[in-house]
C-alpha cells in the first residue's frame, strides 16, 4: 500500500519563529503539537537563501549549481519567457517520479518557478497564484486547473480549503496522493507585511514587545548591497526595506500574525487526515524554503541582502518536522545537520522509488533512518549551501563561508565561525592563525562537494549561467566578460 505524502512548505521562515523551536512570543499550537507527534530537526538548513532556488532543489534533489536556478524567478519579466516556460524543464522532478508510479499529484499554493497558467510537468492538480513575490496576502489572481479568477480573501485560508478538498477527493476514490502545499506566508517582505489588512491573529500581537527579534545596528554589508543595487539595477526593485524593516514593530507583528495563520492551516490539514483515518498512513513534512533575517546581523532579508552574500544562521536555518506515520519516534529531536534539499530523497525512499547509488549524482539524502530507532546513520553530519558568490559548509562546530576570489574588481573576505561557542556568528576567525588547519579541512570539504555535484553549465564559479535571474550580474560579467548573461533553459537534463 502506497503512503500518502503531504509536504507543507512556508515562505521565508527561520526555525526560531516557532514555539516548538523555543519562541515564547509566537502562537503556533498546531505546529507545536505536530512536533510532539513527529521528529523535529534542530539543525535543518536550506541550499540557498532565495525562494526559487530552494523550491527547485526541493523538487529535484539538486544544488543550484546543478539545476541552474540561483536567484528568485522575476515574474515581472514573464512576458519575455518562452510560452509554457518552467525553470525545471528538462530535469527529473519529484512529482514526475511519483505521478509515473501511481500517485495523484497536486500543487496547491505558491509556485515561483515559471509560468503559472500551465502546470509544471508531473502535477495532475494545479492551484496557484500569479505573483511569486507575494505583494499581498489578499486580492490575488489565481489559476485553478486552467481557470483564472481573482480571490479576495487570505491566501493561506484559500489554499488550505483547496488542499482539504483535494485530500477528501483522493481518499474517497482510494487513490494515493502527493500534496505539495507551499503557503505564500509568512513571507516577511513589503508591501505584504506592511499592508493595513488585518487577519484573525492581528490583535494577538498588537501589544507584543517582540523581544524574540533582535534589535541591532545596521549591517555594513546590507548598506553596501543597497548602494550596489542602486548603482547596477537600473531602477529595479526597491531594496530600501532591507534597511528600514529592522526594528519596525508593525512589520514584525504582521509577520508573526502570518505565522499563526499558517499554523491554523496546518492544524486543519492534520485534523482532516486524522478524521479520515489516514494519519498513520501519511508521510507528513513541514518546512520552509529558507530562513529570513528579521533584524539579525543588522538587516531584514535573504542571503543576498548583503554584499557579499551571507548564509548566516537566520537566513540559512529552517524548521523541519517529519512524521512517517507510526514509524517515526514521536517527539524525537534530531541534532543531525540536514537540508530541506534532503526531502527529495526522503520522499522517494518512503515511496519505494529511490534508486541504488543515487547519491553519486544527487546530493539529496534520505532521512528515513533518522526517523526510526536506528542509532546509526549514513547521513553525513554536514550541510552545504551556495548564494552565487558565497559557498558555505556547516558542521556541528563550524560555519565556513568561502567567497569567489577570481575577480580583479571585487575583493571578498572569507569567514569562519565557531558556532558552538559563538552561535550568533559575530566573530570571524578567518585571520586567526590558530584555525588554519580547520579552514583547510573545511575548504577541502567544500571543493570536493561542489566538484562532485556541480554542472559546468550551471556553475557560476566556472562561467556557467543561471536560469532567468542573478543578483550579481555585474560581478559575473566583470569576471566572464560582457557576453555572459542569464538563460531560460538548458538543452540537456541532469539525467542525460
Amino acid at each position: 500500500m502506497k503512503k500518502n505524502i503531504i509536504l507543507i512548505f512556508t515562505d521565508n521562515q527561520q526555525a526560531s519563529t516557532l514555539g516548538c523551536y523555543g519562541n515564547k512570543e509566537i502562537y503556533t499550537p498546531n505546529l507545536d503539537q505536530l512536533s510532539a507527534e513527529s521528529v523535529t530537526f534542530d539543525n535543518a538548513y536550506c541550499p540557498n537563501a532565495f525562494c526559487s532556488p530552494c523550491r527547485a532543489s526541493l523538487l529535484t534533489g539538486l544544488l543550484p549549481s546543478q539545476h541552474g536556478v540561483h536567484s528568485w524567478i522575476d515574474t515581472r519579466k514573464k512576458e519575455d519567457w518562452p510560452h509554457g516556460w518552467h525553470a525545471l524543464d528538462g530535469l527529473r522532478t519529484l512529482p514526475m517520479s511519483l505521478s509515473e508510479n501511481g500517485y495523484k499529484t497536486a500543487l496547491i499554493g505558491k509556485y515561483h518557478l515559471g509560468e503559472t497558467e500551465t502546470p509544471m510537468p508531473g502535477f495532475d492538480h494545479w492551484v496557484t497564484m500569479e505573483d511569486g513575490h507575494v505583494r499581498s496576502f489578499y486580492r490575488n489572481q489565481v489559476t485553478e486547473n486552467g481557470e483564472n479568477y481573482l480571490h479576495e480573501g487570505h491566501t493561506v485560508d484559500f489554499f488550505t480549503d483547496k488542499a482539504v478538498n483535494f485530500i477528501d477527493e483522493k481518499v474517497e476514490s482510494d487513490q494515493a496522493f502527493f500534496l505539495y502545499l507551499p503557503y505564500p506566508a509568512p513571507y516577511g517582505h513589503w508591501p505584504a507585511t506592511k499592508e493595513t489588512d488585518t487577519c484573525r491573529h492581528t490583535k494577538r500581537y498588537e501589544d507584543c514587545p517582540m523581544d524574540s527579534i533582535p534589535r541591532e545596528g545596521l549591517s555594513k554589508g546590507a548598506i553596501a548591497n543597497y548602494e550596489m543595487v542602486k548603482e547596477f539595477s537600473g531602477g529595479g526593485m526597491d531594496y530600501s526595506m532591507l534597511l528600514s524593516a529592522p526594528n519596525d514593530l508593525a512589520t514584525m507583528r504582521n509577520y508573526y500574525s502570518q505565522i499563526s495563520m499558517v499554523d491554523d492551516g496546518v492544524g486543519r490539514i492534520v485534523e482532516k487526515i486524522k478524521s479520515l483515518g489516514i494519519y498513520d498512513d501519511t508521510l507528513l513534512i513541514f518546512t520552509s524554503d529558507h530562513g529570513l533575517s528579521i533584524g539579525h546581523h543588522g538587516f531584514w532579508g535573504h542571503g543576498a541582502a548583503t554584499f557579499p552574500s551571507n548564509l548566516h544562521h537566520a537566513a540559512h536555518s529552517v524548521p523541519l518536522i517529519l512524521r512517517n506515520g507510526n514509524e517515526s519516534q514521536l517527539g524525537k529531536r534530531s541534532k543531525n545537520m540536514v537540508s530541506n534539499m534532503d526531502i527529495y530523497a526522503t520522499i522517494l525512499d518512503v515511496a519505494g522509488l529511490l534508486e541504488k547509488n543515487y547519491e553519486k549524482t544527487i546530493p539529496s539524502r534520505s532521512l528515513v533512518e533518522l526517523l526510526t530507532e536506528n542509532k546509526t546513520s549514513r547521513v553525513e553530519d554536514a550541510v552545504f549551501s551556495e548564494q552565487e558568490e558565497t559557498r558555505v559548509v556547516r558542521t556541528q562546530k563550524w560555519a565556513y563561508f568561502k567567497r569567489f576570489s577570481d575577480s580583479e574588481t571585487f575583493s571578498f573576505i572569507d569567514e569562519l565561525f565557531d558556532v558552538e561557542n559563538d552561535p550568533k556568528e559575530t566573530r570571524n576567525l578567518i585571520s586567526d592563525s590558530n584555525y588554519v588547519e580547520i579552514v583547510e579541512k573545511l575548504d577541502i570539504m567544500l571543493e570536493d562537494y561542489f566538484s562532485n555535484y556541480s554542472r559546468s553549465e550551471a556553475d557560476l564559479w566556472q562561467g556557467g549561467r543561471p536560469k532567468q535571474n542573478s543578483t550579481r550580474k555585474h560581478l559575473w560579467k566583470d569576471v566572464w566578460g560582457p557576453d555572459w548573461d542569464v538563460v531560460y533553459s538548458y538543452q540537456k537534463s541532469n539525467d542525460e
